[in-house]
């Protein structure tokens, strides 16, 4: 056995993948999507802002209420 990689945790060390990174932007995509956000200004997002967004969930939530609250006053 070599002890000089099994020593240097930063050769095993596990690395990440660009496919994990593309599921996890698809999942937190999802998951702004089910918060109440509209899919095609998700879509285009940068994912810099989406994890920003994810950050307070509940202030988002809140967000889209007021949103939502104002264009229902619009059209009334």
């Amino acid at each position: 056995m070599a002890t000089s990689t099994f020593r240097n945790k930063n050769k095993v060390r596990p690395r990440k993948t660009g496919a994990a990174k593309r599921r996890r932007c698809l999942v937190q995509r999802r998951r702004l999507v089910a918060l109440g956000m509209d899919e095609a200004v998700v879509e285009k997002m940068p994912i810099d802002q989406l994890r920003a967004k994810l950050k307070e969930p509940k202030k988002l939530q809140r967000a889209l209420a007021k949103e939502k609250a104002k264009a229902e006053a619009a059209e009334a």
